[in-house]
Parts: structure tokens; C-alpha cells; sequence
């Protein structure tokens, strides 16, 4: 007994040592690659590292150096943090761990208890994607806005304060950041509910909140908050207030040490149709811009808009990347930049000058960016004034939130990229009275009930020289939703697919130079850190966030399945000898019916509605899961109406993280619960005629 408790008392003491150090300067040193302390590494955001241990002479030695189950976790699109032996992530419903990063060994774990407390909050987010630490303390953003900061060598929480009132339909997905003794944290939800996004900063120490900023106007009957509110007033028409407007930060934060700055990346309109939300037109400040910001007040410096006037929820959440790039025989400090409208953006740092801007992915709805004018140079038809239009990229983008990599060695940066279509269509719906209501899926569109099927989109992994803004090699990655990528001074890009593949590639040619089979589909991004000189990779094998969730069978055909295919960590290291517990193989939702049920087509029609607002986002188009939440086609509750009436109406299982529709009445849930019916009995249909021509890849 008194050698373990001399034990507990090491572990805690060097846990407690090794959080101390993380501070400004460990955060500023691109040539330090001993740990992995803040999202993208270091205030640059590279997601790169200066480690070249394992590198693309000796990649074919990597082996599993250890792994960790993480029973019950429904979500791992996420990237961890190691500093000084210890590994911290949040998976999940933001529960934190922290793990010896050599051994696996579990050192602590804080559930904040989200399904106690979020309620109708539980509808719309996908899980945390990422964590900070400072000093002693480790920050995390829950689903239902509170911003927890845990003491690093217990786990036990210090502080936590709300970022949001609890009747807003915004969350907290991305992973906050810290600098300079603060903390700061965006908010998700724009789609969900009428709201107004913002970014705040807290002091990292106590709490405190120290100051806010709005990135679009509010009502200018309140008055505005400052004069850079009211400027950005004139951009918008109507009663634009009503509809919250948007703009949420949902994911991109950078700091800039040396000009002692924020770079902010905002969010998409409030709904996505312009012609509601701002019936005149305008470009609709700040929405869809990279906002520069004094660190220390929050106060305005300049911004970049990506889309003026958005209308098809291409924000501008992704990457602030810092960089050096050699312009026209000059070091230029820039800004790198691959939002979700297919265009790769190169910004001079200081100011926010606009220095080039080309397509790196599919892009029809604009034909260029004028570089005069900052604006793009959009094809006819775009905003679906007169007929619906069909225009790449779709709402999802061609570069997602998933990290891409900057690689100073070679020069390029490393991007996931996406190719799939979106139809804008708002025929029929009346734009004069559209309303907001809190947890539909507001987009001021036409209702989407069908399928995605495994062609609609695909996938690639390019290597882009951001000087020359040309792709240099491109590697195809299946489905749609791969994973961030990691560059390291060793020649090598490490990104984990949709298929569950862990891959390895040259820097400098996409050759894949290794392969790990995780045997569940990977999201998140991999990290690489160093410990008694030895360099180790890890990853946290999950499949999550709006991918999974929401692409019916394009995401399906994967064949994951939450509650069945277990999410894990993944360490590697030269010549690891570790290998994986028994792991289900890929599956099929198999589709439960009642032959004897009699499903009322009128019914059933309402609950398609009723679906597509209410519960795609979580369980798939057309009701065919991706992975992240049950199949409800198979589930079993679905036959018995008393029991899907206590789910949906009820809250029987939300503290296993389905939220509770307590304002449905009977009929809805009936009408919802028949739809379901309905469409179990047409892909039992669909299936059975697939296996009686021999082809069995339907869903």
C-alpha cells in the first residue's frame, strides 16, 4: 500500500509539472517538436511537426505501440494533445482523458455529465473536436456551452462558465484556445435556432470573462455595440435580427504572437437563403470572413469576406494558417486559408490583403476571385433566383473542418478535400413569413428526404503548393469524409480514412509508404510528440461529426456502426509489436419490419417532413444511418409505438444521448414512427431484390 500511494503521489506530481509548462513560448516554437500542446501544434496552426525519427526511409518499421478501447463513445472526430508524456483528449460527450502517452496507461477521466444537463441542446451537436491546456489546467466546451476548465493532474474541474444561455440553440463543437493567460471560445448552431454567433474570452486562471465580440449586428433598436457594428449594419436588409443572422465561429480561432492578435473564421448565414434573411441583398458582415482582432480587448482590426452575401452555407470555419511563403523573390508573411467554398486563399498577415486565390477544389458557382476587388466572379443562376441550382461544392464543402497540414520542409500544404454537388432550391417556401423555430433544421430551403447514395461525392487528399497556388500530386481517398492530415520534417503525411485505413504517404509524391488497418473509420486528425527521445503517433480512431451523421448511404457504405465498432486511441512507433482486441467486421444495417402493420401514406408523408427537420442530422438521410447514431430502420423499438412514444416523447434514453421531443404530440410521433416503418419495409424491399441479382451494396 505505501509503495502505491508513493506511486500516485509521482504520477500526479509530474502530471501537475508537465501542464505547468505549457505557455506562450512552448506554444511559439515551430522547432520544438517534443510535445503537441495546442490544436494545431503551435500558434502557426501548421498541424506539422519538426520530428523526423520516423521518416519516409524507416516508415515501414511503424507498429501499434499500444491502443485504448473507448467503450460507449459515439463520437471521435477529434484531435488529441501530448505534453510531456501525457496524452489529453475529449471524446464523446466532451469527457476528457488523460493518458501516459507511452504506455496507454489511464491516468484520469471528468465526464461532465452532458446528457444530465444539455436537454434539447443534445439535438444539435456532433462532439467536441479538440481541447486546450495551460499552466496546470486543461479547457474543454461542452454541448451545452459551458467552457470547463479541469485541474491537469487530477481531472477535477477548477471552473466552468456558461458561453450561452440555455433557451439558445447554440453549442460549443470547436476546441477552445489559449494565450497570454486567456481562453477563447466560439459556439455552433446557426441552423438550429435563431442566433447571433460571437467569440469570447475568458481568463484562463478564474474564469472571468474578459471581452466579447459579435460577428454581425443585432437589432438597432438595442444600439449597436460599437461603431464597427453599425458599419457592418449597412450590409444587411430587412429585419434581419429576428432570424439571429449567424456568423457562428464555430471552429477557427488563430492567435498571431508577433502582431498580438486573433484571427477569427465565421460562419454562414442565418438561414442559408439570403433572400430571407436579407431580402435586398448585401454582403451581410461579417458573415463567411477571416476577422483580425486585438488579442488583449477584442477590438476590430480588419477582415476578409470569402462569399459576399452568402447563400449556400459556404463558411469560412476552416484553417488560419501562419506561414512564410516566398512571393516574387520576397518572404511574404501570409495568411493560408481553404474554406468550404473550393478556393484556396493566400492573405498578406498584417493587413488582410488579398494576395491570390485560386480553385483548389470543384467549383462552379464562381468563375474566379478578382483580385482587385477581393469578391468573386459568380455564374449565372448561382442564387437560384428564378430555378433551383445545382452547384459544387454542396453546404458541405470541398474542405471541411478537418485539418490540413503546412509542411515548411517541403513547402506545401496538405488538404482533405471533397467533391459533391448541392441543389438550392427555395420554390414554395414562403419567404415573407419564415420563422426560425428552434431545433429544425433552418435553412430557408426546400426539405431534402432523399437518399445519398455511395457515388454522390468523393474524396481526395492533395499535396498544394500555396506560393504557385497550383496542386502538386493528388492521392483519391474513398467516400466523402476522410480525416485531417499531420506533416512532419521526416517526409512524411499521415491521414486517417473513412474506411479505417491509417496512411502514411512521401511528402513529395503521395507514394503511400505504410498502412494501418484501425478497423473503424477515422475522422479526427493524427499528432506526433516525443518522449525519452523516442517519437511516437497517435490518433483516435472514431467516426463522427456531420459525415457520418447525416450522408445516408454515401457515409453508410463504410459499414460502421457506433454502438457495435468501438472507438479507440491508436500510438505507433518504430517497430511497435502491439496488436488490436477482436474488432467486429463492417455491417449492414439489416431492417426490421412488421408485415402486418398497416402504414397510412398520409401519415407516413407528414413524418418524412417531420424527419428531415428534426432527426437527419443525426440518423441519416432518409433514415439510413451513416454510423454515428442507430439505424433506426433496424431498431427494434420502432415496432412497439408505446416504446418509441417513451423515446421520442419521453426521454427514455437520454442520458444515452438521444434528446427528448417532449413538444410532439401523438400523432407526430406516430406519423414519424410510420415513415420509419415505411421506410424499413422499402430498403427490406430494396435488399432482397439486390441479393436475388447477386448485388449486394445497397442500403
Amino acid at each position: 500500500m505505501k509503495y502505491a500511494l508513493v506511486f500516485l503521489a509521482m504520477v500526479v506530481t509530474w502530471t501537475l509539472a508537465s501542464a505547468a509548462g505549457v505557455d506562450d513560448a512552448m506554444m511559439a516554437d515551430d522547432g520544438d517538436g517534443t510535445n503537441w500542446p495546442t490544436y494545431g501544434r503551435t500558434f502557426s496552426n501548421w498541424h506539422a511537426s519538426p520530428l523526423g525519427d520516423i521518416n519516409a526511409g524507416n516508415a515501414g518499421r511503424l507498429g501499434l505501440a499500444w491502443s485504448m478501447e473507448l467503450p460507449g463513445i459515439t463520437n471521435g472526430a477529434t484531435v488529441p494533445l501530448a505534453v510531456d508524456g501525457v496524452l489529453y483528449f475529449t471524446v464523446g460527450q466532451s469527457m476528457v482523458h488523460a493518458v501516459d502517452a507511452v504506455s496507454g496507461r489511464l491516468l484520469w477521466k471528468h465526464d461532465p455529465e452532458v446528457t444530465r444537463v444539455a436537454g434539447h441542446k443534445l439535438r444539435y451537436t456532433w462532439g467536441p473536436r479538440g481541447l486546450a491546456v495551460w499552466k496546470n489546467k486543461v479547457y474543454v466546451g461542452t454541448t451545452d456551452g459551458r467552457l470547463i476548465a479541469l485541474d491537469a493532474a487530477t481531472g477535477k474541474q477548477a471552473w466552468s462558465v456558461l458561453t450561452v444561455t440555455p433557451e439558445d440553440s447554440l453549442t460549443l463543437t470547436g476546441p477552445p484556445r489559449v494565450f497570454g493567460g486567456l481562453v477563447v471560445i466560439g459556439n455552433a448552431g446557426s441552423e438550429w435556432g435563431a442566433v447571433r454567433g460571437y467569440v469570447t474570452a475568458y481568463d484562463a486562471e478564474t474564469g472571468a470573462q474578459r471581452w466579447r465580440f459579435y460577428t454581425v449586428p443585432g437589432n438597432p433598436a438595442d444600439g449597436f455595440e460599437d461603431e464597427v457594428m453599425e458599419m457592418a449594419a449597412k450590409t444587411w436588409t430587412g429585419e434581419w435580427w429576428k432570424l439571429g443572422g449567424g456568423g457562428t465561429v464555430w471552429h477557427a480561432i488563430t492567435y498571431d504572437q508577433k502582431y498580438n492578435r486573433l484571427y477569427i473564421g465565421t460562419g454562414n448565414g442565418a438561414p442559408w437563403n439570403r433572400k430571407i434573411r436579407s431580402p435586398e441583398g448585401g454582403d451581410n458582415l461579417f458573415l463567411c470572413s477571416i476577422i483580425a482582432l486585438d488579442a488583449d480587448t477584442g477590438r476590430y482590426l480588419w477582415h476578409y469576406q470569402t462569399v459576399p452575401g452568402e447563400t449556400w452555407d459556404y463558411n469560412s470555419s476552416m484553417d488560419i494558417t501562419l506561414a512564410t511563403l516566398e512571393m516574387a523573390g520576397e518572404p511574404r508573411e501570409v495568411i493560408l486559408h481553404a474554406p468550404k467554398n473550393g478556393f484556396f486563399y493566400v492573405l498578406d498577415r498584417a493587413t488582410g490583403q488579398l494576395l491570390s486565390a485560386e480553385k483548389s477544389g470543384k467549383a462552379t458557382w464562381a468563375e474566379r476571385i478578382d483580385l482587385e476587388t477581393g469578391r468573386p466572379v459568380e455564374a449565372p443562376g448561382v442564387r437560384y433566383e428564378s430555378s433551383p441550382a445545382l452547384i459544387r461544392p454542396g453546404g458541405i464543402g470541398s474542405h471541411n473542418w478537418h485539418p490540413m497540414s503546412f509542411n515548411q520542409e517541403s513547402g506545401l500544404v496538405f488538404i482533405p478535400t471533397m467533391e459533391i454537388a448541392g441543389l438550392y432550391d427555395d420554390a414554395g417556401v414562403d419567404r415573407k413569413r419564415f420563422t426560425m423555430v428552434r431545433g429544425d433544421l433552418n435553412t430557408g430551403l426546400v426539405e431534402f428526404t432523399g437518399d445519398a447514395p455511395p457515388d454522390a461525392g468523393r474524396s481526395a487528399l492533395i499535396a498544394w503548393d500555396p506560393a504557385a497556388q497550383r496542386e502538386v500530386w493528388r492521392v483519391d481517398t474513398p467516400g466523402l469524409w476522410n480525416g485531417g492530415t499531420l506533416s512532419t520534417a521526416g517526409g512524411l503525411v499521415f491521414q486517417g480514412q473513412s474506411d479505417g485505413m491509417l496512411n502514411a504517404y512521401a511528402t513529395t509524391s503521395g507514394q503511400k509508404l505504410w498502412s494501418f488497418d484501425a478497423k473503424m473509420g477515422i475522422t479526427g486528425a493524427p499528432i506526433t510528440y516525443e518522449v525519452d527521445g523516442r517519437q511516437y503517433v497517435s490518433v483516435v480512431a472514431g467516426w463522427g461529426a456531420a459525415g457520418p451523421a447525416f450522408f445516408g448511404s454515401l457515409s453508410a457504405q463504410h459499414g460502421w456502426q457506433a454502438r457495435v465498432h468501438p472507438h479507440r486511441v491508436l500510438t505507433f512507433a518504430l517497430d511497435g509489436k502491439a496488436v488490436l482486441p477482436p474488432t467486429p467486421p463492417p455491417l449492414v444495417a439489416q431492417p426490421v419490419d412488421d408485415p402486418a402493420l398497416e402504414i397510412d401514406p398520409v401519415l407516413a408523408k407528414r413524418g418524412e417532413s417531420l424527419y428531415a427537420r428534426r432527426c437527419n442530422a443525426c440518423h441519416g438521410l432518409a433514415a439510413v444511418a451513416g454510423g454515428f447514431a442507430p439505424d433506426l430502420r433496424a431498431s427494434p423499438v420502432g415496432l412497439d409505438p408505446e416504446a418509441f412514444r417513451a423515446v421520442v416523447q419521453g426521454g427514455a434514453l437520454e442520458l444515452a444521448g438521444m434528446p427528448r421531443f417532449g413538444e410532439f404530440g401523438n400523432e407526430e410521433v406516430e406519423a414519424l414512427r410510420l415513415y420509419l416503418r415505411k421506410r424499413a419495409r422499402e430498403s427490406l424491399e430494396a435488399m432482397q431484390a439486390e441479393a436475388r441479382t447477386g448485388d449486394n451494396s445497397g442500403h
